[in-house]
């Protein structure tokens, strides 16, 4: 059987999605070869399988999830393929093929990269005016911080202006702590497009346990660019840069919940 593309892999995983998009556009897209797509569980978890063969990841591993619910997440990209494979329209297997091929093995090395952010966080930034924005990004912000101090004892200082904060090692370390139990190599994978879509670690671990969800996570991480759009007007331009974004945090955001147990 042909290996997966290697359009699907990490080598295209530009941070933007509306540029991936782009270097996507520019390859030529090949064309199905495969009829059904089906979930069999085998050791290790549950493979996708093309007519009855396994798929392999860019970096020639069993595209195997660790769930039912997450391998199936991937199966439908697929079986939503028409005549050509388009990888800009398979979110959910890039991700996974990244935390195949990319993050595991490598696990402690993305886990401090998302401890690191926790250290600049978006939230912990506050305009100096105007009041009406500071009075929002207070009622909005302050209720996430609030939970990370009490819940995790992480206590993160807040800073006005772009001026860096330097945070206290304690918050920091209590922050990973409270990461820790999403250590997972496609936990991980999940939670750093989370973090790098909003800007804010501590959204990503909010959500990671429950506190917030996906569409409350994503309106907080634009608080500021919605209070600009509200006084200025929407540019298209980013608000079509912003709905690519959003496909990319739909897939994040599912692909972590297929791993957990149905509620």
């Amino acid at each position: 059987m042909r290996d997966i593309l290697s359009d699907l892999g990490t080598e295209l995983s530009d941070a933007d999605p509306v540029r991936r998009a782009q270097i996507q556009m520019k390859r030529p897209l090949a064309k199905r070869f495969y009829d059904t797509v089906s979930v069999e569980p085998e050791e290790g978890g549950f493979a996708v399988r093309l007519d009855g063969r396994t798929v392999k990841t860019p970096g020639k591993n069993v595209l195997r999830l660790p769930t039912q619910a997450a391998a199936e997440l991937v199966a439908e990209e697929w079986r939503a393929q028409a005549q050509e494979i388009d990888p800009a329209t398979m979110p959910v297997t890039r991700l996974a093929n990244t935390a195949i091929d990319a993050i595991a093995g490598q696990e402690d090395e993305v886990f401090a990269d998302i401890v690191r952010f926790s250290g600049t966080d978006m939230l912990c930034y506050r305009a100096d005016g105007p009041q009406e924005l500071v009075a929002r990004q207070s009622d909005r912000w302050d209720p996430v911080i609030d939970w990370v101090a009490s819940v995790h004892g992480a206590r993160f200082i807040l800073a006005e202006g772009i001026i860096h904060q330097e945070q206290p090692e304690e918050a920091v370390s209590a922050y990973s702590e409270a990461l820790r139990p999403f250590a997972g190599a496609i936990d991980l994978a999940c939670l750093h497009v989370v973090t790098t879509l909003t800007g804010s670690a501590l959204l990503a671990l909010a959500f990671a346990h429950g506190r917030l969800g996906r569409d409350e996570v994503w309106s907080l991480a634009h608080l500021d660019e919605d209070w600009t759009d509200e006084h200025w007007g929407t540019d298209a331009e980013a608000q079509a840069r912003r709905e690519k974004r959003f496909e990319e945090m739909v897939a994040a955001t599912a692909l972590f919940a297929s791993l957990r147990p149905a509620s």
